[in-house]
Order: C-alpha cells, then structure tokens, then sequence
C-alpha cells in the first residue's frame, strides 16, 4: 500500500483552550516520532538548491527581528525522496518549483519597485540568482521524468504546477506524477481573498484534476514518509516527515530555518530577547498570518515531531522548504545555524532499470 490514513492527531485541537490544545499536539507528536523512528528509513533523499529569494525580515521573524535590515533571503530547495511501499520503490518529488512560472506571483512580480531605492534595478543574477533548476537537478542524479510518482509542497505559495502536471493544452514534464496536497489548501486556493491572493501564482493551479490527490488528514507515504496537516501559515499547509540515517527530518515553511524553531538558542539579534520575553518557544514566518494560534502549535508539533539535529543538538531536526541563509546583499543578519543539503541511500531509476 502506497497511501495509508494516520489518526495520530485525530481530535488533538479539538479543545477550546489554546493551552490545553498545544499540551494534547505535544504529547501526540511525542508518540507519533518514537513511531515513525521504529519504521524502516527512506530508500533514498537528496536535496538541490534551486533559486535565493529575497524576503522581508518583518515576515521571517516578525517582531522578533531587531535590525533594520529589510531583507533577508531564502534559498528554496527541492528533494527527491524514495521510499519502499507493497507496490515497489516510488519516488516523490518534495517542492520542485518552477521559477520561472513562480515569478509571475503577484508579491514577487513587484518586489524588484519595493526594495530601497539602491537596491532598485539590480538584476535577477545578484538579487534572486538562480542555482539550478529542477530539470538540470535531475539530470544530474539520472533520473526521468517518467519516475516520478508523486509531488508534494508544504503550502501553494507561489507554486505554479503547469509545467510539471500539465494542462488541457500541453502536457506536463512529468507524465506520470501527481500532486498530493490537502484538500484545505487546494480549496483555500480556489477562492482566495485579497492577502492570500497576492502569494499565489496567477492561473498556477489549472491542471487536470484527474492528477490531483487531495488528502483529507495526516498520510503515511509508505513507511518512512508521512505528511502530516500543520495548519497555520496557510489553512492548508502540511509538513513532510521523512526517516532518514540522520533521524527524522521534518520540512514545512511554518519557520525559516532552525533558529525560528529554538529561538532561546539563536543569535540572530533579537530573536533570544523575544523568546525570554514572551516565554515564546517559536517564531512565526507570517506574511499572510492567516492562523497564528494554529501555526504556534504546529511549530511546536514540528519540532517535537523532528527531535534534536544530530548536525547541532542545539536546534530541532528541522529541514524547512526554504531556508534562511545569510547573502552579502543583506549584511547584518545570519543563521545561528542551518541544516544546508542532505544526501542519504542510493537511488533508483526505473528509467536504467
């Protein structure tokens, strides 16, 4: 069996109380990682720097963030996963983004006027550089198109999926893959209001149903992949929990990198004085905040779910979709630490088999 429900969590932030729902999500993602650590890991994952973006600091940290650095940026990351299921080793490509469809998301196609005016008029090599792109990534390990089984992102921002899925004019670059995406996140996304609309790609959604797995819970990939619904930085938003020779990674945007995840232990300025001062044990990536009680818990389900780094005990196994890292154009603000890419296991190709 490929597609398995988990029930986990079912009923977990059922109670009125804020308090009392994030001790039930706690104490259910406790049992949940000492679950999945007793299964099997994944047969193969690899990570591939596509394209740094440049990001408002206001959004990565929100009040945390002490300096007036405006921006920060963000290197968005794809992973190719296999995992064993009764139906043989399936592959599932993990935020495979298309930059430059992405481009046209109407809060990056306007970035470029809203940075500083020195800023103004730097091209796409400084700004944005592109580092590869999905088709060169996997090129690069020898795998087809025509392998991959599934596709998946954390939320939809910016995501424009013709070019992989297809549509009723052309059709997609990988002919047997479809996308797997929680049923809240796909309909959010069909009927968006003014602030969610501005981070989503114009007309990136229209592919063929018939490639749409729309997922009404937490899944089981296998038994070394699940994804699991962490409502918060959108309504729909999930992270993949991958089992690997390194633990559990988890991968979601709830958080731009570890630090947002161990505040108390960061030194980027600002974010440990926040985290004392509220008591905070998380920091939100909010640019449309559309649940920040709902994206509090699911950080902490989060990192409760991914255990401590084995790269840095310090900060939780955390492996987010993009992550924070530091660039010469934004000085003054770094990451206390970063996962960076990850390789494990040996890959298989169906296409050399």
């Amino acid at each position: 069996m490929v597609l398995t429900v988990i029930e986990d969590f079912n009923g977990a932030r059922d109670d009125s109380s804020p308090q009392r729902r994030l001790a039930e999500v706690r104490e259910r993602a406790q049992g949940f990682r000492q679950r999945m650590l007793e299964l099997a890991p994944v047969t193969y994952m690899r990570s591939f720097k596509l394209v740094r973006v440049p990001y408002p600091t206001r959004y990565a940290f929100r009040d945390a963030f002490s300096l007036p650095t405006p921006y920060l940026h963000i290197v968005n990351r794809l992973f190719v996963v296999q995992f064993s299921t009764t139906e043989g080793v399936k592959t599932l490509l993990v935020s495979p983004s298309d930059i430059e469809g992405n481009a046209a998301t109407p809060f990056f196609a306007r970035i470029a006027q809203a940075l500083p005016k020195p800023l103004q008029g730097v091209g796409q090599s400084v700004l944005a550089p592109i580092v590869a792109t999905v088709e060169e990534c996997l090129g690069h390990i020898g795998l087809s198109p025509a392998d991959v089984d599934y596709v998946t992102y954390d939320h939809l921002h910016t995501q424009d999926l013709r070019k992989w899925l297809g549509t009723d004019k052309a059709p997609g670059y990988f002919p047997n893959a479809k996308l797997l995406v929680m049923r809240q996140e796909w309909e959010s996304a069909l009927g968006l209001l003014p602030t969610q609309a501005d981070w989503y790609c114009p007309g990136g959604l229209d592919v063929d149903p018939e490639r749409v797995i729309l997922l009404d819970g937490d899944t089981m990939l296998g038994e070394s992949v699940a994804i699991i619904h962490t409502p918060g930085h959108t309504e729909g938003n999930q992270s993949i929990v991958t089992h690997t020779d390194e633990g559990l990674f988890v991968t979601s945007e709830n958080g731009v990198g570890p630090d947002s995840y161990a505040p108390e232990r960061s030194q980027i300025p600002g974010l440990a004085r926040y985290a004392r001062t509220l008591g905070a044990e998380v920091v939100l990536n909010g640019n449309t905040l559309e649940g920040s009680v709902d994206q509090y818990i699911s950080m902490v389900a989060e990192k409760t779910i991914a255990g401590p780094s084995k790269r840095n005990p310090d900060f939780p196994n955390v492996l987010c979709s993009s992550e924070f890292e530091a660039y010469w154009l934004f000085p003054g603000v770094s990451p206390t630490f970063g996962v960076g890419d990850v390789c494990f296991g040996r890959l298989q190709s169906r296409a050399r088999v």
